[in-house]
């Protein structure tokens, strides 16, 4: 996976990032926890390493997700 700096922080992360708002209830069709951990465990595998989360996506629910997988 080809890396990127992020802004002028000097943090490397992946070239591609996976969006998690549709792994929480307020938004759209909610996803099992085990869809979406499958999703962030086989995303991790291929490299990436950027993912956008946020806190108006559910109480630290993405978090949460992130942390588990």
């Amino acid at each position: 996976m080809e890396k990127r700096t992020l802004g002028k922080s000097g943090l490397e992360v992946s070239a591609l990032g996976l969006g998690c708002m549709g792994f929480s209830s307020t938004f759209g069709q909610q996803v099992t926890k085990e869809d979406a951990i499958a999703t962030l465990r086989g995303a991790v595998e291929r490299g990436v390493t950027f993912f956008d989360t946020a806190e108006v996506y559910g109480p630290y629910g993405n978090e949460e997700l992130l942390g588990e997988a």
